[in-house]
């Protein structure tokens, strides 16, 4: 059986045409027209991940990702979103979306984005590990992480990228290679998502005070490290 994704959409045409595709490529699929349809949809067991339009009636795309987030969500959130200004794109990820697809888009790329979330959520048991810089603790078959005793609650992506960095720590790992592996594409040099979501991780890595350990190397990329 196909993962579970809900798409929220309210141009007719387009959700049920991606609705159409997605069940052909073997998802599971519920579609809504609403903010407030989209929230009760989503907040059901076994959702794999949300597909939402920014533009929405009721409850508009972004309060539905902060509610959902607020509400302690982790799984993936793909945004649709007309507006292409660098401004909104980063308001969806500051929201808490995983990625954003700008319309009009095609069928493939949004495949692509899709199977690209998706892969890393399921974590390989044989793959597991437990890894440890300074005191952060990261248990990637639990996919939990702990700066001393103190447990942080992560999004995916957020965990994603937490566990990349501490896999190689001490290695700078370059912006186009975060994207590559985290996202599974480039979006290239005016994209802040990943700015944003290093933004996001070292607000909670360094929530109590602690010590700064992702590190910045201007104009190559990023290296977790002890200060």
């Amino acid at each position: 059986m196909g993962a579970r994704l809900v798409i929220a959409e309210d141009d007719r045409a387009v959700r049920e045409s991606v609705t159409r595709a997605l069940e052909l490529e073997g998802y599971q699929v519920e579609a809504v027209s609403d903010g407030a349809a989209a929230l009760e949809a989503a907040g059901r067991e076994g959702v794999d991940l949300l597909i939402l339009d920014l533009g929405m009636p009721n409850v508009d795309g972004l309060t539905v990702c902060r509610r959902l987030r607020s509400a302690g969500v982790k799984f993936p959130i793909l945004v649709l979103t007309a507006r292409t200004e660098v401004a909104d794109r980063v308001s969806g990820l500051d929201a808490g979306a995983d990625d954003y697809l700008a319309k009009p888009f095609s069928l493939d790329e949004l495949l692509a984005r899709l199977r690209a979330l998706l892969r890393r959520t399921a974590p390989d048991p044989e793959t597991a590990v437990e890894v440890r810089v300074d005191d952060l603790v990261i248990d990637t078959a639990a996919r939990r992480a702990w700066r001393a005793e103190r447990e942080m609650e992560l999004t995916k992506t957020e965990f994603d990228l937490l566990e990349l960095l501490a896999l190689n720590h001490g290695v700078v790992l370059s912006h186009s290679n975060i994207y590559d592996q985290i996202w599974g594409y480039d979006f290239g040099p005016e994209s802040k998502a990943l700015a944003v979501y290093i933004g996001y991780l070292r607000r909670k890595t360094e929530e109590a005070g602690e010590t700064r350990l992702i590190q910045t190397v201007r104009g190559v990329g990023y290296s977790l490290r002890a200060s």
